[in-house]
């Protein structure tokens, strides 16, 4: 059974350990931690049997939330578990008063894009250049949360 909660401070080593195995820009444990004791910012994590298979790093500002990082291990893909953190983050953006979720994803990743898209973001612009290793654009999307 999967288990969606806010991280806890013995999570960072595990989520440290999938943002290498997913990432090539990857966070730290160090970052992730400090990240997580910022009072502007919440990770959720999901979990399966205490082991963390996916996680959701935001920042919030006034009405605004970004999500940083949203990450699923591998073999745990297409099980539902990314709509489950997005949705578990959405409750917390209510909670907090959070109008509007933002992200950035790359041009190319046409996966995530389509995955977005059928969680109700819509395509808001071009960052141009925004990644490296390999240089690309970044698409802005957007969606916004309904407070009642």
């Amino acid at each position: 059974m999967i288990v969606l909660q806010e991280m806890e401070e013995k999570d960072s080593e595990q989520i440290a350990k999938l943002e290498r195995e997913i990432f090539k820009d990857s966070w730290t444990q160090s970052g992730i931690e400090e990240t997580w004791r910022e009072t502007h910012s919440f990770i959720v994590v999901a979990k399966e049997e205490d082991e963390v298979i996916g996680y959701c790093i935001v920042y919030c500002v006034l009405d605004e939330a970004e999500i940083a990082r949203i990450a699923v291990r591998e073999t745990k893909r297409h099980e539902g578990v990314g709509s489950k953190l997005l949705a578990k983050t959405e409750e917390n953006c209510r909670r907090l008063n959070v109008e509007r979720m933002l992200l950035e994803v790359r041009e190319s990743n046409a996966a995530a894009r389509k995955f977005y898209a059928k969680q109700q973001f819509a395509e808001d612009g071009i960052r141009k250049n925004f990644y490296n290793n390999p240089r690309e654009n970044a698409v802005l999307m957007s969606k916004m949360i309904c407070l009642q």
